[in-house]
């Protein structure tokens, strides 16, 4: 095994290499890629040809609900209703505005896509060389029965299956879980599974995860079911019948290990996984502090922010300290946020406030992205981003909510041992109106009263307003032992895929757990 695994990686290395130099010799000539792009993409979908110039009179901007009918007449028909592009696979995430919507991955999107996963892996070959003698953790999100049956491909959710079919199946060798997870009977039963292939893993070298609370939540798993999970690693047999579609990892050496271990000492996890030098998530906005969390959990660790990789487009990667944009994969403009103003990536300058607009080989055309950047430099002629956050607002009753007023609430009562985590705004509920929730972990005795908060959300006019209308009721305050736990349960209950839930400052919720 030790052997194909680093000739795996070795070939891998060399098929991504090639993405890495181009991006670095073609970054001084942004225009001139970015308009041969945006020409071959309207030759694929329309067979013509127009300039920037024209396709911008010509083409609105437009969001998900602008295509949900053709997408639904594709996913129905099996027939392409968006472009001449053959789709290979429709890929579930959740909305704000919907519980699921489906993006369209064409063999032409998932190029584009290739383009971004190579440079990055390249670029963390070159930067931790290490990570080619050790196997690495990708997600592979758990998925319900119910949204399962919608799906035709097994790996929907996969992460690695970002890749072009070659690499795909050199990083499949190179992998720590496997994919068939995704088919778990329940999203405990899925994270338990993965916590045991972890744990039975002394190859692991990197953990790369969207959300950090992933991996908080998967290091969690193994504390509290150490146990369990040793008699796994010893008898080669799971304690749930529900997980006997699986092969149960056996390591006697692993299992010896873990046995003997206090993983709440952050030195622990090294002498579990040797090897482990790289963990990557998302560290900016709503994910910073778990972030500080995650890197305060596992000593001696490198650590790397993810770039912004929705699912319907990838626009940064990690590259050399920054954040650059990815522009070789889509077409790109950029929405600005003080003039509301459509201009193209050439034509930004440091400190532009935007939101991005894709136009790519999904079949897509300027879509909007509710993601706020700023432009905080340049690599070449490319420009570099910090993610800001989710730019949406929570609007239950007409008051408009947008995240930095929220952030500015959880600010104003968070305390050294009380933590509020976030806003849900409550849209449908049998016993009030629409209202809101301060969801908060730590010390209750901190906790604000229901009219302090109601007072800092009436220093929202648009709030106050609906407050004093009646539209709006009283706010509540949910203080529970674990915060990230119950948010993710509530986001579950209201329909949401488990890969794409991430705790932000805001969120709306159709209905409330009691």
């Amino acid at each position: 095994m030790g052997l194909l695994l680093a000739a795996s990686h070795r070939f891998l290395a060399l098929a991504c290499r090639k993405a890495f130099h181009r991006f670095q010799h073609q970054a001084g000539q942004l225009e001139r890629v970015q308009r041969a792009k945006l020409s071959q993409l309207l030759k694929q979908h329309s067979g013509q040809s127009i300039s920037y110039e024209r396709f911008a009179e010509k083409y609105p901007l437009t969001s998900y609900a602008d295509w949900q009918a053709k997408i639904e007449q594709s996913r129905q028909c099996g027939k392409n209703f968006l472009s001449a592009g053959k789709i290979v696979r429709f890929k579930p995430t959740s909305g704000s505005g919907e519980a699921l919507k489906f993006i369209p991955y064409t063999e032409i999107f998932l190029s584009e896509l290739d383009q971004a996963a190579g440079l990055w892996l390249a670029s963390l070959y070159q930067r931790h060389p290490q990570l080619k003698n050790s196997t690495h953790y990708w997600p592979v999100s758990w998925l319900p029965e119910s949204q399962r049956q919608l799906l035709e491909s097994s790996n929907l959710n996969n992460d690695s299956a970002l890749l072009n079919a070659s690499r795909h199946i050199l990083n499949s060798i190179t992998q720590s879980v496997p994919a068939e997870i995704a088919m778990a009977q329940s999203a405990d039963d899925a994270m338990f599974a993965t916590a045991v292939y972890l744990a039975a893993d002394k190859r692991l070298g990197m953990i790369s995860v969207r959300s950090p609370t992933s991996a908080l939540q998967l290091l969690e798993m193994i504390e509290r079911h150490q146990p369990e999970i040793t008699a796994v690693l010893t008898t080669g047999k799971w304690p749930r019948p529900s997980l006997a579609f699986l092969p149960a990892p056996k390591s006697c050496e692993q299992s010896y290990k873990l046995k003997h271990l206090n993983l709440k000492d952050p030195q622990s996890w090294k002498k579990l996984w040797p090897r482990l030098s790289l963990i990557s998530s998302w560290d900016t906005a709503s994910a910073e502090q778990w972030a500080v969390q995650l890197q305060a959990r596992i000593a001696g660790v490198a650590f790397e922010g993810k770039g912004l990789w929705a699912t319907e487009a990838v626009v940064t990667v990690p590259f050399e300290g920054q954040y650059p944009l990815s522009y070789q994969s889509h077409f790109y403009e950029f929405l600005l946020q003080d003039s509301q103003q459509l201009v193209p990536s050439w034509k930004l300058k440091q400190g532009d406030i935007v939101s991005p607009v894709i136009t790519s080989g999904a079949g897509l055309i300027r879509y909007l992205i509710e993601d706020e950047l700023e432009v905080t430099g340049f690599y070449q002629q490319v420009p570099c981003f910090k993610f800001l956050g989710r730019k949406m607002t929570v609007d239950l009753a007409g008051e408009k909510l947008d995240q930095s007023m929220a952030a500015q609430v959880l600010a104003c009562f968070k305390r050294e041992d009380y933590a509020p985590v976030s806003l849900l705004g409550i849209e449908q509920c049998s016993l009030k109106k629409p209202h809101y929730i301060l969801l908060s972990e730590g010390n209750g005795l901190h906790q604000p009263s229901v009219e302090e908060l109601d007072r800092q959300l009436k220093q929202s006019f648009g709030y106050e307003l609906a407050r004093d209308l009646g539209q709006l009721d009283a706010p509540e305050i949910k203080h529970v032992d674990d915060a990230w736990h119950y948010y993710k349960s509530l986001a579950l209950h209201n329909g949401m895929l488990e890969g794409s839930i991430r705790p932000e400052p805001l969120k709306k919720m159709r209905t409330k757990i009691y």
